[in-house]
């Protein structure tokens, strides 16, 4: 059951990613990320009524998981409002390498040859990506700069997600929801007040795409909770099939966005795709 689970986090998540470039056409990043925190929050107040009883301790790594999600979140944002969402979906998955080795060296979670070889063909993948030349001039300066950017909410999310399990031994799924979402809406509003950044009220109200976002984000990120929760479930299985989402970006790039190159994109996803069904045998 977790396995399946995870596996619609990481499908909404591809999903999540082109809604996420549609919505910053219309709004400004830092718009769209206050009133898109704002929304979830509000799906996720029923929470309140089960989110008493954590300890101060809980609440402080609740509150450092959600600065961490804050940080990456902005990262993440500007990266795709940038960067084609097909290589934005694949660059994403660079966050299985980081996942694994914290789920090794911290959780000390083992590999067994399955899982290593999936972990191999999934580097794989991400390598034959980063090695196909890019165009020459300030095109590449501006995309090594977005590319930095993924790269640090890579690692931001997969510091997050270790946090997640860490912490579903403790608390209940309700309460880490409730609190992780109440943190991350303050640290926005607190943005927007120490930066002064204006925030169009009607425009944002009229953007229908934050409001499929935020429901994609409580609900997926509550089927990872849950999965988080199976003592069975384990951080580096989990990470590989999350990133089966990069089909649905690779796709979206070609069909919505009319982007190019997608038939090598395909060939590179396919190998990680198949490192992941293998991790999983």
């Amino acid at each position: 059951m977790w396995i399946l689970l995870v596996l619609f986090y990481g499908v909404a998540k591809g999903v999540r990613e082109i809604v996420k470039k549609k919505s910053i056409e219309k709004n400004s990043v830092i718009e769209v990320l206050v009133f898109y925190t704002f929304i979830s929050f509000v799906m996720v107040l029923p929470d309140a009524l089960n989110a008493g009883g954590i300890t101060l301790e809980q609440g402080f790594w609740i509150a450092f998981k959600s600065f961490v999600i804050f940080v990456a979140w902005i990262c993440s944002f500007r990266a795709i409002k940038h960067l084609p969402i097909s290589f934005y979906g694949i660059l994403d998955l660079s966050r299985v390498l980081f996942a694994t080795l914290l789920g090794v060296f911290v959780l000390k979670e083992t590999m067994g040859l399955f899982q290593s070889v999936g972990l191999v063909l999934v580097l794989l993948g991400l390598l034959l990506l980063k090695v196909r030349k890019k165009s020459s001039g300030k095109e590449e300066v501006i995309a090594t700069k977005y590319v930095i950017l993924a790269f640090t909410s890579c690692i931001l999310n997969a510091v997050s997600g270790l946090m997640d399990k860490i912490l579903m031994k403790e608390v209940t799924s309700s309460q880490l929801q409730f609190w992780y979402m109440l943190f991350l809406v303050s640290y926005y509003l607190l943005y927007v007040l120490f930066t002064r950044t204006k925030l169009r009220v009607k425009s944002l109200l009229k953007n229908y795409w934050i409001y499929v976002l935020s429901l994609l984000f409580v609900l997926a990120d509550r089927a990872l909770f849950v999965a988080n929760a199976d003592p069975a479930s384990k951080v580096t299985i989990m990470t590989l099939i999350k990133q089966s989402g990069c089909v649905v970006t690779i796709l979206a790039g070609k069909f919505i966005f009319k982007e190019k190159n997608i038939g090598y994109k395909l060939l590179c996803a396919g190998i990680i795709v198949s490192g992941i069904v293998i991790a999983v045998l």
